[in-house]
């Protein structure tokens, strides 16, 4: 059986918690700025709840799943799986402020696809494609919030 693929970082970010947040939780505009996220189609929201299905692939592979995201203002972001190719998926964003003002972002997931081939295929890429993808938000951070004269650190 394959292993299920995970993986967690951490990293203190030069932007306050609330704009993290704000960021993460803006699922509607992760096609602008994630790798392998085609669309995304919101079909409940409210301030603590929302249901999306997002549509993710890579050149000719392209899957959609329906997740329920628990949104926790500003503290955390809670993503849970409902339908589409997974076996399950969970995936937690968690945002403390530190002393300076800026934030220490957590970020963790897991999941298995139904597909042995599939799971077999994100084993592979997994890492690598989750660093990319933590990278994007902080370059989307940037972009909306500007610099700041903290810089950000990471741990693995």
């Amino acid at each position: 059986m394959p292993s299920v693929p995970s993986h967690s970082e951490t990293r203190t970010l030069p932007w306050a918690p609330h704009e993290m947040f704000d960021l993460v939780a803006d699922v509607r505009r992760y096609p602008e700025f994630l790798p392998w996220v085609a669309a995304v189609r919101v079909r409940e929201s409210s301030p603590t709840l929302m249901v999306a299905d997002m549509s993710v692939g890579f050149r000719s592979l392209r899957e959609t799943f329906t997740s329920r995201v628990t949104l926790d203002r500003p503290r955390l972001v809670h993503v849970d799986y409902v339908s589409g190719p997974l076996r399950h998926l969970r995936n937690d964003w968690l945002f403390e402020e530190t002393a300076s003002g800026a934030t220490i972002v957590r970020f963790d997931v897991d999941f298995e696809f139904r597909s042995p081939f599939f799971q077999k295929l994100a084993g592979l890429f997994f890492q690598e494609a989750f660093r990319q993808m933590v990278g994007s938000f902080e370059r989307r951070a940037t972009q909306l919030y500007g610099r700041s004269s903290l810089s950000a650190t990471s741990v693995a």
